[in-house]
């Protein structure tokens, strides 16, 4: 079992950047993909970022390519999310998710993969 905690969130102007980190329990870390997820208001939760045991993959859905960058530290159990020329577009609750998995390049972008859950950062985007 692992337990994520995000957290990072908060206000900022269009243009602007965030780094959310997600902190896990456990000591298999490493042993797990590790994905980023958001939720607008009235829409469905949406992938952002994936990332492999490593860290040497990583993907990113189109609307954040290029703008965002999910990373790892499996000494420090953290996973992150660097949020750069942030649009009001982006403003979600972002919730981490971890995925066990025996494939050490899996790569999962659909919500109902992920076995994990943390309680979700707000990130607002102001125009």
């Amino acid at each position: 079992q692992v337990q994520l905690v995000e957290s990072g969130g908060g206000l900022v102007q269009a243009g602007g950047s965030l780094r959310l980190s997600c902190a896990a329990s456990g000591r298999t870390f490493s042993r797990y993909i590790m994905g980023w997820f958001r939720q607008a208001p009235g829409k469905e939760r949406e992938f952002v970022a994936a990332i492999d045991w490593s860290g040497g993959r990583t993907y990113y859905a189109d609307s954040v390519k290029g703008r965002f960058t999910i990373s790892r530290d499996n000494a420090k159990n953290t996973v992150y999310l660097q949020m750069n020329s942030l649009k009001p577009e982006d403003t979600a609750v972002y919730y981490c998710a971890a995925r066990w998995d025996y494939n050490p390049s899996g790569y999962y972008r659909s919500d109902h993969e992920y076995d994990h859950w943390g309680q979700g950062t707000q990130v607002t985007v102001s125009s």
